[in-house]
């Protein structure tokens, strides 16, 4: 009943914030939501860094949005019960894990046990890699884990690793979103899964649910997912959303892992520059254009960016078939996108206070599917933000 109220009244709030958090100040220089919400933008747009970089970290603690938006509300609602307990991994089981890898497998692998009431018990990771989760598993419980991969080079890879440890994992090469994927599960398996993407972790679920097994589940990347409109899993998920009027798309469903707290000084960096750089870009095309509207330009992967502005500019332009005039005060665009970067982050923290009321949404969706089909589920948070923004975790077993 806890869980179901919380559904509810989140239910309540995204469709009451929505013209909030699906605007996107990136693409809209004056976001709509200004004349409902007089002095807001301004209150923002005059914060300091500092204050900035706080409610980046933490958009409910001490927020100066309280005074127009339910801060505290939205906060007692994603306030979810600690299920941390993280054990060290010996030194000798973490060779080819990254080291945040590492701590988040030290924090995942002590929230699934060995076995039901000393009852034996099939361990099966699902969409598992090189195996890192499944070594941990057959080597702290002294069993064997099945793990599941579609690609062979990774399971070539992962197979090494378990040679080289003496640890007991079967490696099966498996596509989990084909029709014979849940010969795998069955009333006596525990599925496991850390940080499965979108409909991976929706087909674990379906499948698992049908075959009684239990599971063990962070999810992640809910908008990876073949629809273009998100379904809800659960009959309680459709029938709230159907009757609060709330209606999402694959593009809402981002905000929900938009959250990069873990990413290196570098790489926030690089984001930094690419976000101020495109929209200088932004301003230079709406003028050559004569149409005040954002134009999508395509990503580029980390390590590709152009060294200068300009360049980008002309890569950027040649994308989208431009003809860009012939003298551009480069320095002056460049400045002007800078200023934008500012003026656009603090105008995202209305966004960011909506962001994990969206995900914690998303995984009630999934724990009300489990508890219609008939289990028992635990919910809660399996380490802090700060080791993976992505810490909710769903333990589910059949009643």
């Amino acid at each position: 009943m806890i869980h179901d109220t919380r559904f509810q009244r989140l239910t309540e709030r995204l469709v009451e914030g929505a013209p909030l958090w699906r605007c996107l100040p990136f693409q809209e220089p004056d976001p709509p939501w200004r004349a409902r919400w007089p002095g807001l933008a301004e209150a923002l747009l005059a914060l300091d860094d500092e204050a900035l970089a706080r409610l980046q970290a933490d958009p409910f603690a001490d927020s100066p949005l309280a005074a127009w938006l339910p801060v505290a509300a939205l906060a007692e609602l994603v306030a979810l019960p600690d299920l941390s307990r993280p054990a060290p991994l010996p030194e000798a089981w973490a060779e080819g894990i990254a080291e945040r890898k590492r701590r988040q497998l030290e924090a995942f692998v002590p929230q699934v046990p060995a076995s039901p009431d000393e009852a034996p018990v099939d361990l099966v990771e699902w969409c598992a890699g090189k195996g890192h989760l499944a070594r941990a598993l057959a080597q702290r419980h002294g069993i064997e884990v099945t793990a599941l991969e579609w690609d062979p080079a990774l399971c070539a890879a992962g197979g090494a690793l378990a040679e080289g440890q003496g640890a007991a994992v079967r490696f099966r090469v498996q596509d989990v979103m084909a029709e014979e994927a849940g010969r795998w599960l069955h009333a006596g398996s525990r599925a496991v899964a850390l940080h499965a993407c979108g409909d991976l972790h929706r087909r674990l679920l379906t499948l698992a649910a049908e075959a009684g097994s239990e599971v063990v589940l962070a999810p992640c990347c809910y908008q990876r997912t073949a629809d273009e409109r998100y379904r809800p899993l659960s009959a309680r998920g459709r029938d709230l959303a159907a009757a609060a009027g709330l209606a999402l798309t694959r593009d809402d469903l981002t905000l929900a892992v938009q959250e990069t707290v873990t990413a290196p000084r570098g790489v926030q960096r690089h984001r930094e520059r690419a976000s101020a750089w495109r929209l200088g870009f932004d301003r230079l095309q709406r003028r050559v254009r004569g149409v005040d509207d954002y134009l999508p330009v395509p990503s580029l992967a980390y390590g590709r960016m152009p060294a200068r502005f300009a360049e980008f500019c002309r890569w950027a332009a040649a994308q989208k078939g431009l003809a860009l005039p012939e003298v551009v005060d480069w320095a002056g665009l460049e400045a002007e996108g800078w200023r934008r970067h500012r003026e656009v982050a603090r105008l995202e923290l209305v966004r960011h206070l909506y962001r994990r009321p969206l995900e914690v949404w998303l995984a009630l969706d999934r724990l009300a599917f489990l508890e219609e089909a008939g289990y028992a589920v635990e919910f809660g948070t399996f380490c802090a933000r700060s080791l993976t923004p992505r810490n909710l975790l769903l333990r589910a077993r059949k009643r």
